[in-house]
């Protein structure tokens, strides 16, 4: 049944934009159409720039608004550059809300056909605020003109059912034409669901995912009632974006396509084994999170590793867009299920990717491929973020193991590290809405709370140990031993994620950065440069992930400059304005100071809320240290000062809490000094104004904290 219906005239995209975007208020079943502005496109670029401003303007003035309130919203962009099929990982759609976990503005990026075909079917971003009064679909269909609100009464929540069943609807005849973003019963259930987006593969005639996992936008998506969302588009060519200098895009494009197929088989063989490589490495280098973060590596670690999984991937191209050669987005085919609803069925699983193998498996104490890869599914078609569940039951089972918690409080699970079943059956429970799996669901910072409050759990120790930050959960690399990435967790936008600045191999294996001035200079040029990517549609693995054969010979081989100039090269192609690499950095810090200000306004962002806990800072338990007792020992002569001998563990654990915390805030200091913001890490006037975000509500805002 249709609740709604929109029609608007189909226009042809104009150097990587649309200018207008789409609005839908389900509350009122209000559906319209809103213009890009030339301040737009100049300060906020696309993607996540676009999703921030029209999430900025639309919230209430005068009261915060909550995650669950109706003026919350989902934003969901691509970029101008988004959409190329011959240029590598140039699928990304950005993701922009009111986040569950943090309750501040929370972005996740994503593969998969979603963003490209929205733009494409016209929009340059859709904002979806209110609620539905019952469960409805939204379907935007690019190749009539129409966007309509239809009832959803009768279909399943789960993805991997819900968008094969739209995808032969809407899709006929051609369902590589549609692209579905859904949930799941577990999205509803917890506070960090993520969204599904689809694309349809072709050679293996399955609906395949990728998802926008952190912060809870698939929980968002649940609580308005939106079952799915629908993009159809059926006219995609080399043209599409309807570049300025097609030509150059020819050069450039397919070039650098070329160089990935040629090199990836040297480096890390993305295309065969993914992000799975980074389990071997980051177990060799002490930086793989098992037992909740306490260590580093594991003499079982193989078993979750690449060539665990060149053995499970089913073979064939694995691109989540069109004509990436990387092709990194592997899977499992005719996988048998274990347990849950669906046993005893076979399944495609997409993935695991490293994330997930860490979380679901190290970090819990669990060395078993196949139960990361049935968690895996399970997680997908519930819609449950991979990371912030397995940081959650590591947190859990730490909790267990040291009698904060007990059965009483888990149902009757045993959750030890290394418990599968249990794992398994709090994700069930997830999905179900009932048991100890709600409490989990909730994040690590409110069982925090919960626990103490109910359970008289020691606040002090689960502060220590609960890994997250700002009320996200830690993505999986053990940041002890990297002052820089610490601050790459602690001093992210919307919390503890990679994606920001993944600094940890830079800092720790290579020794690019030594000083302060360097790590603050680090953490502002990295994550000025990864934001570009999600300000243009844009995946992040290309740029670093393959790197040219020279590259290790250059002034500055971890920023890859080889490739940011190619970068420059594509948005002149695309949009027709003349950059610089500088220019790049430039656009981001628009975007970023003003998102570190929309924190502001959401009762955050300032010094104390860029905390991290001290088990990603050093070591809290006395068997920690034991652990590498020798070079702790000898950072305490060397830089402390002081002599460990005939000291007790505790004496020296103290010692080194104090000299590592005060590192920590030292480090805080130099980044906000490079980033143009004050002591208490807002920026600054002079920075605002530089930047041209001065408007009048931003201004008024920081003026508070000057």
């Amino acid at each position: 049944m249709t609740i709604a219906e929109f029609t608007y005239p189909l226009g042809k995209v104009e150097k990587g934009y649309n200018n207008r975007t789409l609005y839908i208020n389900l509350t009122n079943n209000q559906i319209k159409s809103k213009p890009v502005t030339q301040y737009m496109k100049d300060t906020f670029i696309g993607g996540r720039g676009f999703n921030l401003w029209l999430l900025w303007n639309a919230l209430p003035k005068d009261h915060i608004a909550k995650w669950d309130d109706s003026e919350n919203e989902i934003c969901i962009a691509c970029g101008p550059l988004g959409g190329t099929p011959i240029y590598p990982g140039s699928g990304k759609s950005i993701v922009v809300t009111i986040s569950p976990l943090t309750d501040s503005v929370m972005d996740s990026n994503v593969g998969g056909y979603f963003g490209p075909y929205l733009k494409f079917a016209g929009w340059d971003a859709l904002e979806i605020q209110g609620k539905a009064k019952s469960e409805v679909i939204i379907f935007i269909d690019g190749d009539e003109g129409k966007v309509v609100i239809e009832d959803a009464e009768g279909l399943p929540s789960e993805t991997h059912l819900l968008a094969e069943i739209l995808t032969e609807k809407y899709g006929e005849e051609n369902k590589r034409s549609v692209s579905v973003v859904s949930a799941g019963p577990g999205a509803e259930h917890t506070r960090f669901g993520c969204l599904n987006f689809s694309w349809y593969d072709a050679p293996r005639k399955i609906v395949r995912y990728k998802q926008a996992g952190r912060g809870g936008t698939g929980t968002v998506l649940r609580n308005k009632k939106v079952k799915a969302i629908v993009v159809k588009f059926s006219n995609l060519t080399a043209k599409a974006n309807n570049p300025a200098d097609f030509d150059l895009l020819r050069q450039v494009g397919p070039a650098y396509n070329r160089e990935i197929r040629t090199l990836d088989p040297k480096q890390h063989q993305m295309a065969v084994v993914g992000t799975t490589h980074l389990v071997d490495i980051m177990n060799d280098f002490d930086l793989l999170p098992t037992k909740n973060f306490k260590f580093g590596n594991h003499p079982e670690a193989l078993k979750l590793g690449e060539e665990v999984y060149r053995k499970k991937f089913h073979s064939g191209f694995d691109g989540c867009w069109v004509g990436c050669a990387v092709a990194c987005a592997h899977g499992v085919k005719n996988f048998e299920l274990k347990t849950g609803p669906h046993k005893g069925q076979r399944v495609f699983v997409n993935g695991p990717e490293y994330e997930t193998i860490a979380g679901l498996g190290s970090n819990c104490g669990i060395f078993d491929a196949d139960h990361v890869i049935e968690m895996n599914f399970y997680c997908d078609t519930y819609g449950i973020d991979t990371i912030s569940l397995g940081t959650a039951i590591a947190f859990v089972m730490e909790c267990y193991e040291m009698r904060l918690i007990d059965k009483n409080a888990t149902g009757g699970l045993e959750l030890n590290f290394g418990s599968k079943e249990a794992a398994m059956e709090l994700l069930h429970q997830m999905a179900r809405g009932e048991g100890f799996g709600v409490v989990v669901g909730q994040g690590v910072r409110r069982m925090k709370k919960l626990f103490a409050e109910k359970y008289s759990a020691d606040p002090k120790i689960m502060r220590d140990i609960g890994m997250e930050a700002k009320g996200l959960e830690f993505s999986e690399y053990v940041t002890k031993e990297s002052l820089a990435q610490q601050g790459g967790y602690g001093l992210a936008l919307k919390g503890p994620q990679h994606d920001e600045a993944w600094l940890i191999f830079l800092d720790m294996v290579h020794n690019l950065m030594p000083t302060f001035k360097q790590k603050a200079e680090a953490l502002h040029w990295f994550p000025m440069f990864r934001t570009w990517f999600g300000l243009n549609g844009l995946c992040k693995l290309p740029w670093n992930d393959i790197v040219p054969e020279d590259n290790k010979n250059t002034p500055e081989p971890a920023k890859v400059m080889a490739h940011v100039e190619n970068y420059a090269k594509y948005f002149y192609a695309v949009t027709g304005r003349k950059v610089t690499t500088d220019d790049l950095i430039a656009m981001s810090e628009k975007v970023y100071n003003f998102q570190r200000v929309f924190n502001l306004r959401m009762g955050f962002g300032t010094r104390e809320h860029d905390d991290i806990p001290y088990r990603a800072v050093g070591p809290v338990t006395e068997e920690e240290y034991e652990s590498h007792a020798e070079h702790y020992d000898t950072q305490l002569r060397e830089k402390v000062v002081f002599d460990p001998d005939g000291k007790s563990t505790k004496e020296k654990l103290a010692v080194l809490r104090k000299y590592r915390e005060a590192e920590y805030e030292r480090l805080k200091d130099a980044v906000y000094k490079r980033r143009g913001w004050n002591h208490n890490g807002v920026p600054t006037l002079k920075k605002v104004r530089e930047l041209g975000i001065d408007i009048p509500d931003v201004v008024e805002l920081i003026e508070k904290f000057q």
